[in-house]
Formats: C-alpha cells, structure tokens, sequence
C-alpha cells in the first residue's frame, strides 16, 4: 500500500488532536459558549385573537430593546437591577419601559393570519423566573388578526446575530392553535412556523436542531473524541456511542419535562469530569498494557465485548445520564408532560445520534487504518489526543467549579 493513505490518517488524528488541545485556549468553560432560547407558548384566543406567552433571558430583552429603541434609561435602570439581583426592580423597569420592549418586541416576534400582520398588546403581570440559572422575563402579548383565516405563521427573530450580543438564539415553541397543537424549533435559518407544516417538516425541525446541537457543542465532541481514540474495534465505539444517546435521552427527556431537576452547577462540572474520565482509561490501559492496549482479551463476552469493553460501556451509560442532564440545561425546556413534547424531544435525540455515528464512520476507519500500517504512531497520535482531551476536561472542571 503507498504512503498517501497513510500519510492522510496520521495528519487527520494528529490534526484532531491538536484542535483538542486548543479548545484550552478558545473555548469557554460553559457546554454551549454564548447563545440564548426564547420560549414561546402561542394558543388561540376568542375569534381573531391568538396569545403568546414569552421567556426571554432578561438582560438580553434589556440590551437588545434599549440598543434598538435608543433608550439609554432602560440600559442603565436595566443593568442594575440585573447585578443586583432584584427580581421586582426587573419588574418596574420593563414596565416603566413598556413602549421600548413592546417596540422591539413587535418587530421580532410577529404572528400573521393569512396575509395580515396580527396587532400585539402587552397584557399586564410580568413576572420573572430562572431558568438556566439565568433571570427570565416571562411576558405576555395578545396579537388581535383582522383576517380570521384558519392558518397562522409565527416569525421570531429575537436576539440574531446580527445585534451583537449572542449567537445561535434558539426558540421552543408550543403551540395549541387553529385545532393543532404540537412544537417547534425555530433559528436564524427556520425562523418561521406555520400551523400548515406538516408533522415531518416539524420533526425534521428538531431532528436538526439535535445535529446542530452536538456539533456546536464542543465538550460533547470532545468527549466522542476520546470514545473513539480509545475503542479497539467498531463494533466497541459504536455500542459506546448508542449506549451514551440512550443514557442522554433518558435524562433528557425526564429533565425537559420537569420530572428531575439538578442544578447546572452540578452538572456541568460532572460533564468536564467525565471528558476527562474518559480518555484517562485509554491512556491508564497505554501504561498498563503498552502495544497491546489495543488488544481484545482473549474471552469475549455479550455481543462480542470482553470484560474491560463492559466497565468501559457501563461507565459511559453514567456518564450519557449526566450528558442528558446537560442537553435539557442548555435548551431549557421545562414543559409539562406531553406526548407532543416526548417525540420532538426523541427526534432531537436521533439527530444527535446521527451526527455521533457519521463522525464515527468517518474517523475510526481511518484511525483503524493508521493502527494496523503504523501501529507505533497510531498509539502516539491516539495517546496525544487523550492526552489534549483529559487536560481540556481538567481545566473546564476547574473553571465550572469556580464560576471562571
């Protein structure tokens, strides 16, 4: 066989392990970096009316409606009530700047009913809550439609990209609404819904945002990265990769719908710790085994894992639960128990998995590749990026520990 294939391999896992190392320097100690979820519970009204229940993170709705509205005492009335801490002066100041929030509101979360724009109040009692550990503005817009008509598209544009602050705002939306109800997945690329979607066009909404979500988020990358640097065959990192998505969606699903409840100030550093876990064991079995730490045991078990292939699997599944946890604090979604919800939520898990598994189809074969051409530098490559991935999950644990 020529040297190019070769050559190929050890550049693409060396190229890898270098990008894990710098993740140390770029990227942020939170899962998900600098992005925001708009919630949005849109229902019908009587005849011509459709009402929109938002959760929006505070400061963002502060900045953004103060930067758009040129309304510097909502900036500064704004920001202080937000370092304090003080859930009723967040209150008095969105509803002493009631026109500038309505303002922007209006332009960015719209409602239409056939060809016409539907007309938003704000209703009275604004109240705040928590959510990812972050104040949230909970509000409440009744939108009168002069057309009646039976089919409604809803627009949110809240928070882009383009104002600077954020990036990637994501809005979960119910809605219960021209006899449907159901949810939906809006972004900067699908920032509209209408109630004529059909159900494959939903899902496929938040199939994407679940691909999206696993590919944004660099610690779940990191930590397939070690899965697979450390996985002897492909049969052993596919089981470990379906084994985390089942263990994820679990979780997932029981935080999303507000069974279970555990702070992101423990999860997150048990997401960090786990990164790390996971590489340490395939650079423990380097030291303790050598050449053969790629090596089956000689007696395989179940589905064709020997006994380190299992503990490694059963590790992995606790870990997934604790990933699950993660997924749920980063979207926060927190609606009630709803069959609707559960198969969104299943589909966003299967687009997980689907990224998990092309990134595995891509990297293993060549990693398998470069073990059984040049088994010396396959062990070092595989072992530098462990080695890159256990110091970034180290340094994330220490920053998520201490609120760095």
């Amino acid at each position: 066989m020529s040297h190019g294939p070769r050559r190929f391999a050890l550049a693409l896992v060396l190229g890898v392990s270098t990008l894990a190392m710098g993740v140390l320097a770029a990227a942020p100690a939170s899962a998900h970096g600098f992005s925001s979820v708009v919630y949005a519970d849109v229902s019908s009204g009587r005849a011509g009316q459709v009402q929109a229940a938002l959760g929006l993170e505070y400061d963002l709705l502060v900045v953004s409606a103060a930067d758009a509205a040129g309304d510097d005492g909502l900036f500064s009335a704004g920001t202080a009530a937000f370092e304090d801490a003080d859930a009723a002066a967040e209150v008095t100041v969105l509803q002493e700047h009631a026109e500038s929030v309505m303002a922007y509101l209006s332009e960015h979360f719209t409602v239409k009913s056939g060809n016409a724009l539907c007309t938003p109040t704000l209703e009275d009692g604004i109240t705040m809550t928590v959510k990812q550990d972050a104040p949230y503005a909970m509000l409440t817009l009744d939108y009168a439609c002069s057309d009646t008509s039976d089919a409604h598209v809803v627009t949110s544009t809240m928070f882009g990209d383009d104002e600077g602050f954020v990036k990637g705002t994501k809005t979960i939306l119910t809605y219960s609404i021209d006899t449907r109800t159901g949810s939906a997945a809006l972004d900067a690329n699908q920032p509209s819904f209408s109630t004529e979607q059909s159900t494959g066009e939903r899902f496929w909404e938040f199939f994407h945002l679940g691909a999206e979500h696993l590919l944004t988020g660099i610690d779940h990358i990191l930590f397939l990265l070690a899965l697979i640097a450390g996985s002897r065959r492909l049969r052993e990192v596919v089981l470990a990769a379906t084994a985390f998505t089942l263990a994820h969606s679990i979780t997932f699903i029981l935080a999303a719908t507000g069974v279970v409840s555990v702070p992101a100030a423990i999860v997150e550093p048990i997401i960090a710790l786990s990164i790390t876990a996971v590489a340490a064991w395939y650079l423990w079995r380097l030291w303790r085994r050598g050449d053969e730490a790629n090596d089956f045991d000689t007696t395989r078990g179940t589905l064709g894992l020997d006994r380190a292939g299992w503990l490694r699997l059963g590790a992995v599944f606790l870990f997934g639960l604790v990933h699950g946890l993660g997924f749920a604090s980063a979207l926060g979604i927190d609606e009630p128990w709803s069959w609707t919800l559960l198969w969104s939520l299943l589909v966003f898990n299967l687009g997980i998995e689907a990224v998990q598994l092309t990134i595995i189809a891509i990297l293993f074969p060549l990693l398998v590749l470069l073990r059984r051409k040049a088994p010396r530098v396959g062990r070092w490559a595989t072992g530098a990026l462990a080695v890159g991935v256990s110091i970034a999950g180290l340094v994330w644990f220490v920053q998520r520990i201490f609120g760095l």
